[in-house]
């Protein structure tokens, strides 16, 4: 051979080596395990909403996954910059590589992480475990955030399913329920307060609510997109947040002044909200109806009990009925005992003004108001309704 040939053919040999180094690899346990595919599929989400979501993620690439349970993205990854990517494994059968599951984070099979392709990175799995038993070699900075967050999540979850309201399904435990759904949602979120990376934080976000539903969350969604905005307000993803926590789309917020609504009462005169704080110390906005359980025990059990204590010292109660039927919202109002105190109605079920007005979708719901109409509270039922109201007219 031609001796000038040589440096040349050392080049390529070495350029063609370098090529089929992994940019990504590592191991998935239990790969033997008949449910699932030996495969691994890398999936882009090109946007916010897209985060977490099935069936809507662009299919980056995939590989397989093999007997001793390695697998390797080798060649040159189609990637020009560090890129926000989902790797997922998928059951047999299951028709669809972008297919991400969101009911159980012990269970769950992706993961969200950063990849940059000039830095090859390390993974480990188990494959029927695969969110939960996640780990990175040598992870980034935000890659070790969403570890992080993965781990507290986890623990948030399990306290969730632990509580005793997850184990009954009478429909009176709702609103217990809806309460440990609310404290799972703001462990998670909570915990970014220290995060420097904003994808961390967006990814949070689509693990508080996968659905994207932050009606009982309003605040810490708004607070984070403030946040953000200010921090990195030429990223698209935080732009889409900002667009997501604009207060003209939430329910109203603690600190917002109650808009002047005009509601017919029970006896088909009209009241005007703001009027009817005057006088008052403190005023329950209650949002409820006749056929919604929890709202009945509300009325019996906690309600007329602080009605009773504390209407002739300026506690007012401004009921609001998602009625239709006139006789069943008036037999309700009697048989609960709550005829004690002011009932409104458009009588057009839950397609009405007020759910408009207060962007609302979701009952039972209250705001807790001072007599200039300030949201000092809301959705505040049972014993912490109870605690907050003795308190404010304990020292008001």
């Amino acid at each position: 051979m031609n001796k000038c040939i040589w440096p040349l053919v050392l080049v390529l040999l070495v350029v063609q080596a370098c090529s089929q180094s992994p940019w990504l690899s590592g191991t998935i346990k239990n790969t033997q395990n008949s449910e699932w595919q030996p495969k691994v599929y890398l999936i882009r989400p090109n946007s916010f909403k897209e985060v977490g979501q099935s069936f809507v993620g662009e299919i980056l690439d995939s590989t397989n996954i093999i007997s001793d349970g390695t697998f390797e993205f080798t060649g040159t990854p189609k990637l020009n910059e560090p890129t926000f990517l989902q790797v997922a494994v998928q059951k047999l059968g299951d028709r669809y590589p972008n297919r991400l599951l969101n009911e159980n984070p012990q269970t769950d099979n992706y993961f969200p992480l950063l990849v940059d392709p000039d830095v090859p990175l390390v993974i480990n799995a188990s494959i029927n475990r695969f969110q939960a038993s996640f780990s990175i070699q040598d992870p980034s900075l935000v890659n070790k955030e969403i570890l992080d967050l993965r781990n507290v999540r986890l623990a948030a979850y399990e306290k969730y399913k632990q509580s005793n309201a997850m184990k009954t399904a009478l429909d009176e435990q709702l609103l217990d329920r809806e309460r440990a759904l609310l404290d799972y949602q703001l462990e998670i979120l909570d915990f970014t307060d220290t995060f420097q990376e904003p994808i961390s934080v967006l990814v949070a976000i689509k693990w508080a609510s996968p659905e994207g539903d932050f009606e009982r969350l309003p605040e810490a969604l708004f607070k984070q997109a403030q946040k953000w905005s200010s921090i990195a307000p030429d990223d698209p993803w935080v732009q889409e947040l900002v667009e997501t926590a604009d207060k003209s789309q939430l329910p109203m917020m603690l600190g917002d002044a109650i808009p002047n609504l005009i509601l017919p009462t029970q006896t088909e005169d009209n009241i005007s909200l703001h009027d009817f704080l005057t006088g008052k110390k403190l005023v329950v906005l209650d949002v409820w109806a006749s056929w919604c359980a929890p709202c009945r025990v509300e009325n019996r059990n906690i309600l007329v009990p602080l009605w009773d204590t504390y209407h002739s010292k300026g506690f007012g109660i401004l009921a609001y009925g998602l009625e239709s039927n006139k006789t069943a919202w008036e037999k309700a109002i009697e048989k609960d005992g709550a005829f004690r105190w002011t009932h409104t109605s458009h009588l057009q079920g839950d397609q009405n003004p007020l759910m408009d007005a207060l962007r609302l979708r979701t009952i039972p719901a209250n705001f807790i108001l001072d007599e200039k109409g300030k949201i000092l509270a809301k959705n505040l039922h049972g014993a912490e309704l109870e605690v907050f109201v003795d308190k404010y007219m304990g020292s008001h």
